[in-house]
């Protein structure tokens, strides 16, 4: 199995970045496939991002697109999230996630298609 530790949270205001990383130990990272989750407050865990075990595919909820890039370093076992242009409505705990299932891309959108997850790191963004 793999154990994932995310870093970078914070609280920044409106219109600022911030970089998430997850830090993977255990098994080859290459043979996961990574998302990024959040759960925001009175919310269920949902879907921000993914990305492909060789990092070619990638995939974006609507809400994030054009402001967050998911990317990976196999040979560093980090998965990070830049996330551009913060808007409150971001403010939530981010979880890494990764998968060793082949499952068809749009499971990947879902939590049950990764079988491990860090802890969490809070985001908050004020107006």
């Amino acid at each position: 199995q793999v154990q994932l530790v995310e870093s970078g949270g914070g609280l920044v205001q409106a219109g600022d970045s911030l970089r998430l990383s997850c830090a993977a130990s255990g098994r080859t990272f290459g043979n996961y496939a990574m998302g990024w989750f959040r759960r925001a407050p009175g919310k269920e865990r949902g879907f921000v991002a993914r990305m492909s075990r060789n990092g070619v595919s990638t995939n974006y909820s609507d809400d994030v697109r054009g402001r967050f890039t998911i990317s990976r370093d196999n040979a560093k076992n980090t998965v990070n999230l830049e996330m551009n242009s913060l808007k409150p409505e971001d403010t939530a705990v981010y979880y890494c996630a990764a998968s060793e299932t082949l499952y068809s891309t749009r499971v990947y959108y879902t939590v049950r298609g990764y079988e491990y997850w860090g802890q969490g790191t809070q985001v908050t963004v004020s107006s």
